[in-house]
């Protein structure tokens, strides 16, 4: 079994065990307008109420871990019903899905499919991992669909064809020629 996959397990694991209990409304952070692929800043020494070695409290957990918990959340709302404008588990579209995933993880990302590409940074195609945003232009020549990406080819959306969210591949013809890019969307410190 690969990293990628453990992880993926794990977090979904972790994803489905927290959905048994009961939390407080979420408050999401503003989503980033600058890019993010720095290299992080030296650690900070402790202060005196975290013990000596311990991770800053304002350490952010690595892309990957939250591409990863991302993933999981989306792969959770599988066979919800589509809905034109839902943004609950009641009904989805495309970018009500991305929306309510995202605000599960504690961030905020815009609400209409253009908005959602403009946000976060840009990702080549290669370099696709899970939680990354993928997007189509389906009824223009500008974004107008958007998934969640599971891996490099396969991603959860809502598409209004069937009916519900789902699993879609970004190899099968459909999404492949109409495919113009991807985002990848972290939480600010």
């Amino acid at each position: 079994m690969r990293n990628r996959d453990i992880l993926l397990t794990a977090a979904l694991s972790v994803f489905l065990g927290a959905c048994a209990t009961e939390r407080g409304p979420l408050a999401p952070v503003a989503y980033p307008g600058q890019p993010t692929a720095q290299a992080p800043a030296p650690a900070a020494p402790a202060s005196p109420s975290e013990p000596q070695g311990a991770a800053p409290t304002s350490a952010l957990p690595s892309p990957t871990i939250v591409g990863d918990a991302i993933a999981a959340a989306a792969l959770a709302e599988r066979g919800r019903p589509y809905r034109l404008g839902g943004e609950s588990p009641t009904g989805f579209d495309c970018s009500g899905l991305v929306q309510y995933v995202f605000a599960q993880q504690g961030i905020a990302v815009p609400r209409q499919v253009i908005d959602q590409f403009a946000a976060g940074e840009p990702v080549r195609r290669p370099d696709i991992q899970a939680g990354d945003l993928l997007f189509f232009a389906t009824t223009s020549d500008e974004a107008s669909h958007v998934g969640i990406a599971l891996d490099e080819d396969r991603f959860v959306d809502a598409p209004s064809t069937n009916g519900h969210v789902r699993i879609d591949r970004l190899s099968a013809p459909y999404w492949n020629k109409r495919f113009i890019g991807a985002r990848r969307v972290t939480p600010r410190g």
